[in-house]
């Protein structure tokens, strides 16, 4: 009894008093363009990663996937620490390494102890800077990465929405998968991954982020050491410049009456990521909802989909989705369905977009903020999604946005921007459609077309 007394007391922060609290953002560019993000806090771990500007987006038809390749490849040892020496460095230290490739970024990152600090810095500078890219390893890597895409291949969620890039994006770089062709992959050679690593790897599409127990000055007296050499350095005046990727309202039907289940992606062109209008996007999706088959709740969902889908058993899952870019992005919602019923989930996903662009309620309105709000503040749990957020910040807006301000934006929200916003981007626009399964029922594009407005006499 005694202990829960104590607990009591000591309370929790409340939501305002969390956005107060939180450590400042630290940056300092350095000579050579990068630049050194930090958020300190008393905890005994910390997670240092580099973001940088290069991801599928930045290859062309035949170097498709090697920003892939080089990912899987970064971690098979450098020229200072051959084979396996890189892997059983970090894990000496107790640490964790992991890394990821996007359309727009790659990351690579590692949490581990606040007073390793400076070795993780030294083993990231010797990652992207000193790559081995050994032929052995090169063979033995194209194995994994071939199985890869087997198994890529038989997830449909993750190949409906490379579908949705594929017909959106038509003609462009964001058509291209992340992962790369199976032609592409069995084709690269080491030359190819060594020109993308001195294209891209360059300070000035850098960022070295840090979170956790360290110090901000510690952090780049650690990042002039080790990310002021030569292969950091631009070579001319100009980076690589990123072509405009223009959206088409088009359609990809995969029709595969073996599959149990359609999947179903539905776009149109969104935002870039430093848009405002993203805000209200979001909360337009946050009215929306999601909804799993697993959720209890029935038909007493908050979100009219979803007591929808309940009621006349629609779908077995929904979910809205904004994926911005650089210049554009994929405003849309992705359903799983039984083959009889894919229909009348799209009447009644595209009528909930109708009633968005027409009829919004601010009670609605305020309940998605709050939802909003609640997925902001879970950003701060652990050291390494701030480290992310921080890392993606600075490459998507030029500096990191603190809670605050996001929260400011979220308040600014009311029922007329909703309508308003949903209108500029849905109201009677061309959408991207990908299909995947038995998706026979699935109306006619040009039906789909006409669901994008409601007569209105």
């Amino acid at each position: 009894a005694g202990l829960l007394t104590l607990t009591r007391k000591r309370g929790a922060a409340t939501y305002a008093q969390t956005l107060q609290n939180i450590p400042e953002t630290q940056v300092t560019t350095l000579e050579n363009g990068l630049r050194v993000a930090s958020e300190e806090s008393n905890q005994p771990t910390c997670t240092v990663g580099l973001w940088i500007e290069a991801g599928s987006r930045y290859e062309d038809a035949k170097t498709n996937g090697a920003g892939f390749f080089v990912e899987h490849m970064a971690f098979k040892g450098t020229k200072k620490r051959p084979g396996s020496a890189f892997e059983k460095e970090v894990e000496s230290l107790g640490a964790h390494l992991n890394g990821y490739t996007s359309r727009e970024q790659t990351a690579f990152y590692i949490k581990a102890f606040s007073k390793d600090m400076p070795k993780v810095v030294e083993l990231l500078s010797d990652l992207v800077q000193n790559c081995a890219l050994e032929d052995s390893q090169i063979e033995k890597e194209r194995s994994v990465i071939l199985q890869e895409l087997k198994e890529m291949d038989s997830s449909v969620t993750d190949v409906t929405f490379d579908y949705l890039h594929a017909t959106a994006y038509q003609g462009t770089a964001l058509a291209h998968t992340v992962e790369g062709t199976t032609e592409n992959i069995k084709r690269l050679t080491r030359a190819d991954l060594s020109s993308y690593v001195d294209t891209h790897f360059k300070a000035p599409r850098m960022v070295l982020a840090a979170a956790g127990g360290i110090s901000h000055r510690e952090l780049v007296d650690a990042a002039k050491q080790h990310f002021t050499g030569a292969p950091f350095a631009y070579k001319g005046d100009s980076m690589p410049a990123l072509k405009r990727c223009r959206f088409t309202g088009s359609e990809i039907r995969a029709r595969d009456d073996a599959l149990p289940l359609a999947h179903i992606a539905l776009a149109v062109e969104g935002p870039g990521w430093a848009d405002p209008d993203n805000v209200v996007l979001n909360v337009a999706n946050a009215i929306i909802g999601r909804y799993d088959r697993t959720f209890g709740g029935g038909k007493n969902q908050s979100s009219r989909l979803a007591a929808l889908a309940v009621e006349h058993n629609l779908c077995h899952s929904f979910e809205p989705f904004n994926t911005s870019y650089s210049d554009t992005g994929l405003f849309g919602f992705h359903f799983i369905s039984d083959p009889l019923s894919v229909d009348d989930m799209m009447i009644c996903a595209q009528g909930e977009w109708m009633r968005l662009c027409t009829s919004a309620t601010e009670s609605e309105v305020t309940r998605a903020k709050n939802y909003l709000r609640n997925a902001m503040v879970a950003q701060l749990d652990g050291t390494t999604r701030v480290c992310e957020n921080i890392g993606s910040h600075l490459l998507h807006y030029g500096r990191r946005i603190p809670l605050e301000e996001w929260d400011a934006r979220i308040s600014a929200v009311d029922a007329r921007m909703v309508r308003d916003v949903c209108s500029k981007y849905i109201y009677d626009k061309c959408p991207a459609v990908a299909a995947v399964g038995p998706i026979e029922q699935l109306l006619d594009y040009n039906r789909i077309r006409s669901g994008m407005y409601w007569v209105r006499l």
